[in-house]
């Protein structure tokens, strides 16, 4: 465990010089420097002018684990508990320039249901999954998002109505998608964060008026913002 300690330490600061990694980890000089070494000897970390430095041997885990774990892979378990816990579909999608494409779907115990095409591309601004990949860009995207979409609503009033809305999505870390994308569908939607803190990624949960009154819709921005959360942590992200 130590020794992940210094790993972390060293990925959070490095270059670090031994005496300051001594410091930080609370430990003797001795025993520092006997966890550096055998992690040097295995290539986790290298010492280099400035300190120690990650070593090549997590380049290697790195390509290695993104093989074996693709974001449908990972995701799934969650999307499946969405799922079963809500009664409704769960989409996950992933962003390509100005769309979004579905990349899985875990269908929901209702007698109707909504369902998503894999593999299906849809403009940004047309889906809540899109908004939800959004948040982070700032107005000139989202105002950018809303005239590259060729559904969007007409009227004087429309963009700023859209920008409004943007904000609060912004605000609450939750994007909505109500009866805009399609007739009769309503979904809560979160971002998917990857290691840098970039959003890669979004999931939401979809259903009909019936099922998804605006109530709901508040009641769900929770469990949607923490299975989000939780993909993003196993994708690498820190919240700190």
């Amino acid at each position: 465990m130590r020794g992940l300690d210094l790993l972390d330490i060293v990925a959070q600061v490095g270059p670090i010089p031994l005496k300051a990694l001594t410091d930080r980890i609370g430990l003797t000089r001795s025993t520092t420097h006997r966890l550096a070494a055998a992690l040097v000897e295995r290539n986790f970390l290298r010492l280099g002018v400035k300190g120690y430095e990650l070593g090549a041997k997590l380049l290697q885990l790195d390509a290695v684990a993104r093989t074996h774990l693709s974001l449908p892979t990972l995701a799934r378990p969650y999307l499946e508990d969405l799922a079963r816990l809500h009664g409704d579909a769960v989409n996950l999608a992933i962003r390509e320039g100005g769309d979004i494409r579905y990349v899985d779907q875990v269908r929901g115990s209702r007698r109707v249901e909504i369902r998503s095409v894999i593999g299906e591309r849809r403009p940004l601004a047309s889906t809540g999954l899109g908004r939800a990949m959004l948040l982070d860009d700032g107005e000139a995207a989202w105002r950018a998002a809303f005239h590259d979409n060729p559904d969007r609503p007409g009227g004087v009033d429309a963009e700023v109505v859209w920008m409004g809305r943007m904000e609060i999505f912004k605000a609450q870390g939750a994007a909505f998608d109500v009866e805009e994308n399609a007739d009769k569908v309503r979904c809560v939607a979160a971002p998917i964060r990857g290691a840098s803190g970039a959003v890669v990624a979004a999931l939401s949960v979809s259903s009909v008026p019936q099922y998804m009154d605006d109530g709901r819709m508040a009641a769900l921005v929770d469990p949607v913002r923490a299975a989000a959360r939780a993909i993003s942590i196993d994708l690498g992200w820190r919240p700190d």
